[in-house]
């Protein structure tokens, strides 16, 4: 009998075991989830940030060099479909198209950004204007804010996704439908540094 009940006794304390290691890994994969949302709102809110400059910017600029029409009308209408890509849900991390998407938008948005500084360059007084410097100076920050919100994204979304394709994390992840979040890849042709011609 009493060979029996220590079996007995031994049989749901390995049980009481594997349910605790279950249920701690499961917690960690789910914090570390909600680790790659909070970074991820924090690469959201300085890509807001950027875009509500923008309209200050553009018409700063615009009281200077009116005739620069075509640079204008690019930084104005990037950052239009920049609006219509960052109402994604939140689920947007988990899909490799609508993450793209975002990421080719944006993108879009700081190489007319870009553009936008170099016709700045023709136009001495503008680059003399305290608005202009101000705003320009918010811009630069805001760019900086977003290349290191942006790599630590980058840095929870990695820890994620190796947790949950590691053995036997990979099985949980597998029952509780936690799937790798998606990464921000270098824009192409980031490797190669923009021309800038003043003569033009």
């Amino acid at each position: 009998m009493k060979k029996g009940t220590t079996i007995l006794l031994i049989i749901l304390l390995i049980i009481i075991i594997l349910i605790g290691g279950i249920i701690g890994r499961y917690n960690k994969m789910v914090k570390m989830k909600q680790e790659v949302k909070n970074k991820w709102s924090d690469v959201e809110n300085q890509y807001q940030r950027r875009y509500d400059l923008i309209p200050n910017l553009v018409e700063t600029v615009k009281g200077y060099a009116s005739h620069e029409r075509e640079t204008l009308i690019a930084v104005t209408e990037a950052r239009a479909k920049v609006g219509g890509v960052t109402q994604i849900s939140k689920d947007m991390i988990n899909d490799p198209q609508a993450f793209q998407k975002f990421q080719e938008a944006q993108a879009g948005l700081q190489g007319a950004l870009q553009r936008l500084m170099v016709v700045v360059e023709k136009y001495p007084d503008l680059k003399a204007n305290q608005n202009f410097l101000a705003l320009q100076s918010q811009l630069e920050g805001t760019e900086n804010r977003i290349a290191v919100a942006r790599m630590d994204y980058n840095d929870s979304a990695k820890n994620f996704n190796q947790m949950i394709v590691t053995f036997p994390n990979n099985i949980l992840a597998g029952i509780f439908n936690l799937k790798e979040v998606q990464f921000f890849q270098a824009t192409a042709g980031a490797e190669t540094a923009p021309k800038v011609d003043f003569n033009k």
